[in-house]
């Protein structure tokens, strides 16, 4: 991913107000995060927990998406969920439902599209092996390369979905 500005982040988002973007916490210092080593910027409000955001590269363009983060559900009888990005495996409290308001008139209208992901959205570095999960994970035979291919395919996905009725 190429390094970006906090303004250049902030002017990303598609799916919240100019104001809700200039509101949004940022994750570190731009100049502070390895942006070589990431398919994305994912972080999680550290100020509104219930908060979580998405900046990634698509179709030439840069795309933020401002997500809602749900509640973890009570008398679940899973102990493990696998991310819907990363595909790594985690105990059930480490995989969050993060939903997003679709863009334009979709959005406007309360449509929203979900994903399960690692909670804490440190896919890129799970892929990697800078992260490891606390449970044992499946054997892959994917490279790297087919592993970021497979993560930033399933990225595009959702912000395809996302983006839909702009």
């Amino acid at each position: 991913m190429e390094p970006l500005g906090q303004d250049q982040i902030r002017a990303s988002f598609v799916n919240c107000t100019k104001g809700e973007a200039k509101g949004v916490t940022l994750p570190a210092r731009p100049d502070e995060i390895p942006w070589d080593e990431r398919e994305f910027l994912g972080w999680r409000d550290p100020k509104a927990t219930a908060r979580a955001y998405l900046v990634l590269p698509y179709q030439g363009e840069t795309v933020g998406l401002s997500l809602r983060v749900a509640p973890r559900p009570k008398g679940r009888v899973l102990l493990s969920n696998m991310c819907g990005l990363c595909t790594t495996t985690h105990p059930l409290s480490d995989i969050a439902l993060f939903s997003g308001r679709r863009a334009g008139k979709l959005g406007r209208e309360g449509n929203t599209l979900g994903i399960y992901a690692c909670s804490n959205l440190g896919c890129s570095r799970y892929i990697r092996g800078e992260l490891k999960p606390d449970v044992p994970q499946p054997s892959e035979t994917l490279t790297l390369e087919e592993r970021v291919f497979r993560l930033e395919d399933k990225l595009h996905r959702f912000v395809e979905r996302v983006l839909e009725s702009r």
